[in-house]
């Protein structure tokens, strides 16, 4: 990990050699408002000197980019392996009128992404949307400064049921229950729904939804779903849970996410393995919910 020295020189020591020791690398991005769409494309084309986070002294990057302070639409590009000059030429679209965009920050966050932990930030560039000309198309360099690690989020805990029967080649999730979800909506609470989708090597196989549960951070589900899956493909099946709140008028919006199956680290692993070691007989574990931009980029990831 990339680690920072401060307070080494004494006073009236020139300063300069702390901040050369803090250098983050930089970032290539452009900027290009559609007065006529009301949309802001951001592009995040790539990367240059950055800190090697990993023991065998290289870095995993990928690009968070929202904007504040409404953090509510997240993107992320693809993490690129073992690259500290990475590049990425992805781009990603806010749809916000010009009239709104005095008030808010974009924030482009480089992390470094770890399969079997917390994703260490690396740097961050922020932009006073107000204090930019959107008249003509930006592209520019800047310096990744030392980013505030976010806040570790609450977004609750779901208890599910895994069943597999080899001989019949069925496989049954049981959505049961989630608790202490996070309040989405301004009375402070939920409508939370759960949405399982099954994949086999990375391709989607299926998906199911639960029922709606109304005004509720503790919902009570108690649903099951039954899927065929031979013997011969179990081993390469991933399940995404995805809880969501429930917007009569909008899009809904993802509270969290967790996933079980080929690939998965934690108790991810150790539920589906445990459900493999005990055909027939159904095996219940609680997970706690992610970002789902989290767990999207450990599935994007590949498995070594």
């Amino acid at each position: 990990m990339f680690i920072k020295l401060l307070h080494v020189f004494q006073d009236g020591e020139d300063g300069k050699d702390d901040e050369e020791k803090e250098a983050l690398g930089k970032l290539e991005y452009s900027l290009d408002y559609n007065f006529t769409d009301n949309t802001l494309i951001v592009g995040i084309l790539q990367a240059q000197d950055l800190p090697a986070m990993d023991v065998g002294g290289s870095s995993d990057p990928y690009v968070k980019v929202y904007m504040l302070p409404d953090k509510k639409k997240k993107f992320e590009t693809k993490v690129q392996r073992k690259n500290l000059c990475p590049v990425f030429n992805e781009t990603f679209t806010f749809k916000i009128p010009y009239s709104d965009l005095g008030g808010q920050f974009l924030v482009l966050q480089v992390f470094d992404f770890d399969r079997f932990g917390k994703h260490d930030v690396i740097g961050e560039i922020k932009i006073a949307m107000n204090s930019i000309d959107l008249a003509q198309p930006i592209q520019e360099w800047k310096d990744l400064v030392g980013g505030e690690k976010e806040e570790i989020e609450k977004l609750g805990d779901i208890c599910i049921s895994l069943r597999y029967v080899p001989t019949a080649g069925k496989f049954t999730i049981n959505i049961m229950e989630a608790k202490n979800l996070k309040k989405m909506d301004v009375g402070g609470l939920s409508d939370p729904f759960v949405k399982v989708v099954l994949q086999h090597n990375g391709k989607r196989l299926k998906k199911k939804k639960t029922s709606v549960k109304q005004n509720t951070l503790n919902p009570y589900f108690n649903e099951s779903f039954s899927f065929e899956i031979p013997f011969s493909q179990i081993q390469k099946v991933q399940v995404l849970i995805t809880v969501y709140d429930y917007d009569k008028l909008g899009s809904n919006d993802a509270i969290g996410k967790c996933w079980m199956g080929y690939g998965a680290s934690g108790i991810g692993i150790k539920h589906w393995s445990e459900m493999l070691a005990n055909p027939r007989r159904p095996v219940a574990q609680w997970h706690s919910l992610c970002p789902e931009e989290e767990v999207d980029a450990a599935l994007k990831a590949p498995i070594r």
